[in-house]
Formats: structure tokens, C-alpha cells, sequence
């Protein structure tokens, strides 16, 4: 066992993947209790910046000389946000050891308002650093688990952004969103660089319980297949499998007026769509005046992700790299059935909020009683895995008045362009001419044609909108050539009002 001087742990315990089940499936037949939370007052006077200042200690991290991994661990404090105390394990040979908090662990300022909480406290959560071969892994990690169900990985850029987390219950529902929790983790770092680490996870909340089991695999990116075991105790309205959080402030073609210095700001411009029946979508995301869902129902899907496609520095003009963050793409593993992928966008005037979630919702009633059995995979890339090669990606949406210059621009009419870029466009046969395929859920579409934009390797879809109302229109295009699409299908949510 990777036993640090200092670190203390309790006896060596028999563990596996089918005790963790076993136990979150006897805790689903119980009542719910809530995880404990020590001093309260106290957890909640330590703000965002007085927990920056909480450090685990270096010479305190598991595996950071080995033997038995090649990725240390550190331990997150509580604080404002992490007031709930989870329990920490670490694995080797199939036997576990509780990770007992001290205080001593960690460093902070003598005056640390964080010294008052009792020495039972526990912690908020863990992170992966770097291999320990690597002269920099103190300063550099790759994987943070932290509040609620909620984790996120670096990207192959090397940033972090949007998260995941183990399951959403009731987003955006008539029921108030449920936040469960992942209780306890089992942390086995891997023997090698190129073989997994290996967590494992005890989810509970009010509606459900679970067993969790990562394998991650540190790549030029991070990859993770998730099993999740789940027993409801109770009814969900929205049951969410594979949830992605991530935020959308504005982008190109809705950017509020002298709102912010900033050409857009998102941790995520946009969902993509790999349909069971083969069909790539991009759907371009919102931030609208109040909580909008949009359902895409479908069968075995292949695929689905918050991607951020625009990598231009220039269009973000920041110190926090969001050109730089992760892509986070869902590929099932084994046959979903029947269900839908559901977005829900929430209205935001800052960037400090989370606003985008995405999530599988299973035909299968999650009724109390009830359990499912998902597995998927995560991956946490700058692109999505598996890009279509023969049907360019939608690389821009832009959005202005409609009509022709030097004519009159009647009230309600939007000009929308929507640009593509991919080999398909590139190599098309001598004298093609290439026509787009639009439709609208309501209004009338004109002046509707596809182009070649000058000076670049890019086509665009264009046509205007007249749609009077406050209603939203959905939107859905692409570009055709003999009745075969040369670009994945672009589909729109136009808020008139937001214009």
C-alpha cells in the first residue's frame, strides 16, 4: 500500500467493484441520509479565496515516489462550495484503506479560519497530478473530482473547463433539481504511464443510489469507460445519464451590445450529434431569456459531446484560455435503446455560472425500485473522436439584419450564414453547384443560396427569416449536392425577442 510518513490509515479491507454494488443497492433500500457536515459556520465562512490558500502538502500525496502508481493524489479541503465530508480509500492488490484526515495534511495561512473546524472533518474531494517521473507534477494535475457528482479531465491543449458528473436528476424539471452526491471513492493509481487508473465511486441523494467505476486512461488527452450501477428509492421525473456541464455566455452571433470588451465567451460554442441512424448534427448553443430544453430523440445513439470548435485566440482576447478548452464527447458502450438527448439551456449574465447541461434520457421510466445498468466513455480532447469524413463540420454561425443591401429591411427579417469547412468541400467536381436544404418550424424563408467564401477553404449556407412573434423557431439546414449532403446538419433555436 502507498503509505506516505505522516499519512494515516485505517486496516486493510477485501474490495471489489461487486461489494461497492452490493452496498449502494442496501442503501437504496434505506432512507436517505444526508453526508455529514462538520462546523458548518465554520465551512462556510471559508470563501473562494481563503480556499486557495488551503494546500494538500506534497510530501504527504500517495504514489509520489511510489511503489504502486505512477500518478499522486492530493486531497481537496471542505470549504463554501465542498461542505460535505467524503470519504477517501485507496486500493492495491484488491484491498482497501480509509485515507483518516488530520489538518496536518494540508497548509494554510496560521490565521485560516479553516484551523477552527474539529479533526474529523474529512475531505472534499481528490485530484490526479502528473506522473511522478515528470520534474513538474507538484504544480500540474489532470483530474479533479470535486462537489456533488461533479469531475472534470484536461484536454490535449492542457486546459481545464467543462465538467461531467455521475448522473443529473430532474434538470430544468417541475421537481427542484436534486444534486446527489459521490459519498466515497476507491483510488487506485496506475502501475504504469500507459495503463489506467482505476477509481471507483459510491453515489447517494434522496432519489437513488450507485456504484461507480472508472478506468481513466491519461493519453494526450484523458479518456474514461464509466460503468455506473444505479437503484432509484424513488421516483425521477428526468433521469440523466452521462451529464455534461458547461458554460455559454455568448458567441458570434449573439454578443448583447457593449456587454463585455470580449469578441464571445463559452467554455463550449456548440452540441454535436452522431444520430443511431448515422446522421451528424450540430446544434449551435444559446444563452436565452429564460430555461429552454430541447429534446433529440433517438435509438442507440453513437455518440454526443459539448464541443468547442472555435480555436482562434482572437476571438476571445483573454487570460483564461478559452481557446484552449476541452471538447467532452459520450460514446455508449453497448446498445442505450430507445431515449433522447436533452439540452438545457439557462440564462446567464456572467460567465462565472454554469448554464449549458446535456444528458441521455432513457425511454425506460426511472421509477422507484427500478435500475439501470449504463456504460459509456468519455473523452476529453480538443475534437471530437470520431469526426465525419464524409460531410464537412459547421464551423460558424452568424446572424444579421436580412435583406439586400441598399433595399429596404422589413421589421422581423434575419439574415443567418452558416459556415462549413471540410475535405468534402474542397475536392468538389469541376462546374458543381452545390444548393442548400433549409426548413423552419415557423416564418418564411428567401433569398436562400450557398457560396464559396473568398480567400478561404470555407462554404457558406445563407438565407433570410421572417418570423414575427416572440415564439422560437427551430431551424435546421445543410448543404446539398444531388441530393446528397456535403455538411453535417445544422440546427438552430432563433429566440426573435433576443435580437
Amino acid at each position: 500500500m502507498a503509505q506516505k510518513a505522516g499519512l494515516k490509515l485505517a486496516p486493510a479491507e477485501p474490495f471489489s467493484f461487486d461489494a461497492l454494488t452490493k452496498m449502494a443497492l442496501e442503501r437504496a433500500g434505506r432512507p436517505y441520509a444526508e453526508p455529514y457536515r462538520p462546523a458548518p459556520k465554520v465551512t462556510a465562512a471559508i470563501d473562494y479565496e481563503a480556499h486557495g490558500k488551503i494546500r494538500f502538502r506534497n510530501d504527504m500525496a500517495p504514489f509520489a515516489e511510489g511503489p504502486g502508481g505512477v500518478y499522486p493524489v492530493a486531497f481537496f479541503h471542505l470549504g463554501m462550495y465542498f461542505q460535505k465530508s467524503v470519504k477517501m480509500h485507496l486500493v492495491q492488490d484488491g484491498q482497501s484503506r480509509e485515507v483518516l484526515y488530520s489538518p496536518d495534511y494540508f497548509s494554510m495561512p496560521g490565521d485560516s479560519i479553516a484551523r477552527k473546524l474539529p479533526s474529523d472533518s474529512g475531505f472534499a474531494g481528490f485530484r490526479f497530478h502528473e506522473a511522478n517521473s515528470r520534474t513538474d507534477w507538484r504544480t500540474q494535475d489532470w483530474l479533479a473530482f470535486l462537489g456533488a457528482s461533479y469531475f472534470r479531465a484536461i484536454g490535449d491543449l492542457g486546459q481545464y473547463g467543462l465538467s461531467a458528473r455521475g448522473i443529473a436528476i430532474d434538470v430544468a424539471a417541475p421537481e427542484p433539481e436534486e444534486f446527489p452526491d459521490f459519498v466515497a471513492f476507491w483510488i487506485q493509481s496506475a502501475p504504469a504511464p500507459d495503463s489506467p487508473c482505476i477509481v471507483h465511486a459510491l453515489l447517494d441523494g434522496p432519489s437513488l443510489s450507485g456504484a461507480y467505476r472508472f478506468e481513466i486512461r491519461r493519453t494526450t488527452g484523458v479518456v474514461m469507460d464509466i460503468e455506473a450501477r444505479l437503484f432509484l428509492r424513488e421516483d425521477v421525473h428526468r433521469f440523466g445519464i452521462a451529464p455534461l456541464t458547461s458554460m455559454f455566455w455568448y458567441g458570434e452571433y449573439d454578443r448583447p451590445q457593449m456587454i463585455d470588451w470580449r469578441p464571445e465567451i463559452h467554455d463550449s460554442d456548440g452540441l454535436a450529434l452522431w444520430t443511431g441512424g448515422g446522421e451528424r448534427i450540430w446544434r449551435p448553443l444559446n444563452n436565452p431569456k429564460r430555461v429552454i430544453t430541447s429534446s433529440f430523440v433517438d435509438e442507440d445513439p453513437r455518440g454526443f459531446g459539448l464541443l468547442q470548435r472555435d480555436r482562434s485566440f482572437e476571438h476571445y482576447l483573454d487570460g483564461v484560455n478559452y481557446d484552449l478548452r476541452p471538447s467532452l464527447w459520450v460514446e455508449p458502450l453497448g446498445s442505450w435503446g430507445k431515449g433522447a438527448v436533452q439540452l438545457v439551456e439557462i440564462p446567464t449574465d456572467d460567465e462565472i455560472h454554469d448554464n449549458i447541461v446535456a444528458f441521455w434520457v432513457p425511454q425506460k421510466p426511472a421509477a422507484a425500485g427500478t435500475s439501470f445498468d449504463m456504460r459509456y466513455r468519455l473523452h476529453w480532447f480538443a475534437d471530437e473522436p470520431y469526426p465525419a469524413k464524409t460531410v464537412a463540420q459547421c464551423v460558424a454561425t452568424r446572424i444579421g439584419r436580412g435583406g439586400e443591401p441598399g433595399k429596404p429591411r422589413p421589421q422581423g427579417l434575419r439574415k443567418f450564414v452558416v459556415e462549413f469547412a471540410g475535405e468534402v468541400l474542397q475536392n468538389l467536381p469541376k462546374g458543381a453547384e452545390p444548393k442548400p436544404v433549409v426548413s423552419a418550424s415557423r416564418g418564411d424563408l428567401s433569398y436562400m443560396f450557398a457560396e464559396p467564401i473568398p480567400r478561404t477553404d470555407r462554404w457558406r449556407m445563407q438565407f433570410d427569416l421572417t418570423a414575427l412573434g416572440t415564439d422560437p423557431v427551430e431551424l435546421r439546414g445543410y448543404i446539398a449536392l444531388d441530393g446528397k449532403p456535403l455538411t453535417e446538419t445544422w440546427m438552430f433555436q432563433f429566440h426573435p425577442t433576443a435580437t
